[in-house]
C-alpha cells in the first residue's frame, strides 16, 4: 500500500514518524486550562449553579462583567478571547459560508460516517457511559450537536465576541471537561489502551470530521467541494478547535495530510466497542422513527427523515460493519440520493460557475436547517450540559 500511495500521490501513505507520535501523545491531553475553572468554580465554593450563571454573563457582556472573577475564570476567557497569529479570518469565514451550503446535509453525512467510529470502544464507551447517544436520548443529543454546528457557521460567528457561536462552542468545551473527568474515573474507561477520554487527539479526529472527512463524502451525492474549499473548512476547524480548547500537537493543514491522518487511524482500528457500539449505532436511525402521538404532516415528515437517515447509513457505513447490526431497511429509500443525484450536480456547477446562484442557494439551505431542527426539536431547547450520573 505505501508504494501503490507513492506512485498515485507522490507521497507517503501514513503521517511521518514525528507526527504519528504527536497524534499518540495528544490522546493523553486533557484541557488544562478549562479543567483549573471546573475545580475552582463549578465544584469549588461558588459551585454548578452561580458558576453557570458566571459563565453566561461573562460570554454575553465580558469577564470583566462579572464581579470578583475567580482567577481561572480570566485565565480561560484570556485564552478563548486571544484571536492566534496563524487565523486568516477570510479563511475562517469561507468555511463556515460552506457549512451553510451544505444545509442539512452536513448532519446527515456527520452522523452517519460516525457510525463507523463506534465500533472503537475509545469513541463508543465515553457516549454509552454519558448515555447521550444511546437509546431514546439518541435523537436529541445529535440535535444539540447540530444546533452547535449551526451556531458556530452563521456569519462571522466564531470571530465576533458576545456572538451566540462563541457561546456555544465554551459551553460544549465546559461539558467536555465535565464528561471527560466522570468517564476517566469510571472503572470501564482503560486509560492505559485509550488515554482520556474526549481527548486532544480524538478532538482532532473530530474537525477532521467536519473538513475533508464530509467533503470528500459528499461527492458522491453530487456535492462539489474543491480542494481550496476543503483547506478553508480545514482553517476554519482548526479556529474552531481552538476555542473548544484543542491544543494538539499536529494539526494536519493540507488535504493530504489529513487524508494520511484518516489512513492512520483506519489502519489501527480495532472493532472493540461490542454491546455499546451496537446499541450506539443501532440507535441513530432508530431515533428518527415516527414519534408516538403525532399524526398527518408531522408524522409523514418524521417517517421521511427516519427513511432517509436509514439510507444514508448505509451509504456511509461499510458493508461489512453494516452486516454486523441491526439497522433498519434502506432499499428502497437509498434510491433517493441516487435520483437526485443529477439535480445535485446540476445546482453545483451553477453555484460554481453562474453569478449570484451561489448566494441564493446558500439562503435556502440556512433556512431549510433551521427550519429542520426545530421541527426535530419540537419546542425544545439545547443547553449543552453534562447533567446527572453516569448510566452505570
Amino acid at each position: 500500500m505505501q508504494k501503490l500511495s507513492r506512485r498515485l500521490t507522490g507521497g507517503e501513505l501514513f503521517p511521518t514518524d514525528e507526527q504519528a507520535t504527536a497524534f499518540c501523545n495528544d490522546l493523553y491531553g486533557g484541557d488544562p486550562v478549562a479543567e483549573r475553572f471546573i475545580d475552582e468554580v463549578f465544584e469549588g465554593d461558588i459551585g454548578p449553579v452561580a458558576g453557570r450563571a458566571m459563565l453566561d454573563r461573562a460570554l454575553t457582556e465580558g469577564v470583566h462583567a462579572v464581579p470578583d472573577a475567580p482567577p481561572s475564570m480570566t485565565e480561560l476567557f484570556a485564552e478563548f478571547e486571544d484571536v492566534p497569529d496563524w487565523v486568516r479570518p477570510e479563511l475562517v469565514e469561507q468555511g463556515a459560508a460552506i457549512w451553510r451550503r451544505w444545509g442539512t446535509m452536513l448532519f446527515t453525512v456527520a452522523g452517519s460516517t460516525t457510525l463507523e467510529m463506534y465500533t472503537e470502544a475509545a469513541v463508543a464507551t465515553p457516549l454509552s457511559l454519558s448515555g447521550g447517544y444511546a437509546g431514546d436520548n439518541a435523537l436529541r443529543r445529535f440535535l444539540e450537536t447540530s444546533r452547535f454546528w449551526i451556531d458556530l457557521s452563521e456569519p462571522h460567528a466564531l470571530l465576533t465576541p458576545g456572538s451566540k457561536g462563541r457561546a456555544t462552542a465554551m459551553r460544549v468545551r465546559v461539558m467536555h471537561v465535565s464528561v471527560r473527568r466522570r468517564v476517566a474515573e469510571h472503572p470501564e474507561w482503560d486509560s492505559e489502551r485509550w488515554g482520556l477520554p474526549i481527548s486532544q487527539g480524538y478532538m482532532m479526529l473530530t474537525l477532521i470530521g467536519g473538513s475533508v472527512a464530509p467533503a470528500l463524502a459528499l461527492w458522491t451525492l453530487g456535492y462539489q467541494t474543491t480542494p481550496k474549499e476543503m483547506r478553508a473548512l480545514l482553517h476554519f476547524q482548526r479556529y474552531m478547535g481552538h476555542l473548544l480548547g484543542v491544543r494538539v500537537g499536529w494539526y494536519p493543514e493540507t488535504v493530504r495530510d489529513t487524508l494520511r491522518a484518516l489512513a492512520m487511524v483506519i489502519a489501527s482500528r480495532s472493532y472493540d466497542s461490542g454491546k455499546h457500539g451496537a446499541e450506539l449505532i443501532e440507535s441513530f436511525p432508530a431515533s428518527f422513527a415516527p414519534r408516538d402521538g403525532h399524526r398527518g404532516l408531522q408524522r409523514l415528515r418524521e417517517e421521511y427523515n427516519f427513511r432517509i437517515y436509514s439510507a444514508y447509513a448505509a451509504i456511509f457505513m461499510g458493508p461489512k460493519t453494516r452486516r454486523k447490526y441491526d439497522l433498519p431497511r434502506a432499499f428502497p429509500w437509498v434510491l433517493i440520493p441516487v435520483l437526485r443525484f443529477p439535480l445535485v450536480t446540476v445546482m453545483e456547477l451553477a453555484r460554481r460557475f453562474v453569478p449570484g446562484v451561489s448566494g441564493r442557494l446558500e439562503r435556502i439551505a440556512v433556512w431549510h436547517r433551521e427550519n429542520w431542527y426545530r421541527a426535530q426539536m419540537d419546542g425544545r431547547e439545547a443547553d449543552f450540559q453534562a447533567k446527572g450520573a453516569l448510566r452505570r
